[in-house]
């Protein structure tokens, strides 16, 4: 392979897509109340995350890897390849592109890039594929990082909570305001920026039900036509509805393909269980 594509587990790409593209994958770290910290998906799988998140009154915290961590793996890439190119999780969510850059100039090689994907989860899996495949297709380094920079206008994120018990966590709503919204069944829905790579708060409406017709019917109005793009669909513990989802999706849209996975623990532990995400 000509060029290794490198990303993180924020990318919540499955094991076989990983294994089928030749991407290599580099662990974010979370740490929980008592101070154990495990390495995301290699030590951290989603069921022990979900049980640990739920017995826990504070969240979770979610690291960077630290820099040799990146030059560890970017050697190991220029070893097996010409060049690297690393895929790294939103720069506007977390500090990984930054740390991955300071790894790159602390390798000092040029055939090394990091680039923001200004995305989260499927968004950043769905990327290091694309980029995988224009690799595999004889496309250089900086071909690749032209196309993939194309994509940042037309991809969209849309996402779901269905508890504010998260957000009431983390100190970005209060525990009252939390209990209400919970016993009014207030479901937030959420977009995201494309520019900051930040999410905004798109509408509030009242239920899972039209929380979830909000989304099918928002990928029409933002994308249009599926019929050439991969549909990302990621979960916390909500499998059940995640499959409703990719039905619906399906039906109405007929996209070039639909992929579910477990969400990682460094976007779920804002999402919380029943978080409810699509990438496209």
């Amino acid at each position: 392979m000509p060029i290794r594509i490198v990303t993180d587990t924020s990318c919540d790409l499955p094991d076989e897509i990983l294994i089928k593209h030749q991407i290599d994958m580099i662990p974010l770290k979370v740490t929980f109340a008592d101070g154990e910290t495990y390495l995301d998906r290699l030590e951290l799988s989603p069921e022990l995350f979900v049980q640990k998140m739920a017995a826990s009154r504070h969240l979770p915290k979610t690291a960077a890897p630290d820099p040799s961590t990146f030059v560890e793996h970017f050697e190991r890439g220029l070893r097996e390849a010409g060049d690297v190119l690393f895929i790294s999780l939103s720069s506007g969510l977390s500090g990984t592109f930054q740390i991955a850059q300071l790894a790159q100039r602390m390798l000092g090689n040029t055939k090394v890039k990091v680039f923001d994907s200004l995305s989260a989860s499927l968004g950043t899996g769905i990327m290091a594929v694309r980029a995988a495949q224009m690799a595999a297709a004889g496309w250089g380094i900086d071909e690749v990082i032209k196309g993939l920079s194309s994509t940042l206008q037309t991809k969209q994120t849309i996402f779901t909570l269905n508890t504010l018990e998260n957000v009431v966590k983390g100190g970005r709503l209060k525990r009252i305001e939390g209990l209400a919204g919970d016993l009014l069944h207030i479901k937030p829905v959420f977009l995201g920026n494309n520019d900051t790579g930040k999410p905004e708060l798109y509408e509030k409406v009242r239920g899972r039900h039209k929380a979830i017709k909000l989304m099918v019917d928002m990928l029409g109005q933002l994308v249009g036509s599926l019929e050439d793009r991969i549909v990302g669909i990621t979960h916390v513990h909500c499998l059940a509805d995640a499959q409703h989802l990719e039905h619906l999706i399906a039906e109405r849209y007929s996209p070039e393909a639909i992929w579910i996975s477990d969400m990682s623990a460094t976007i779920g532990t804002y999402a919380g269980e029943g978080g409810l995400m699509v990438n496209v």
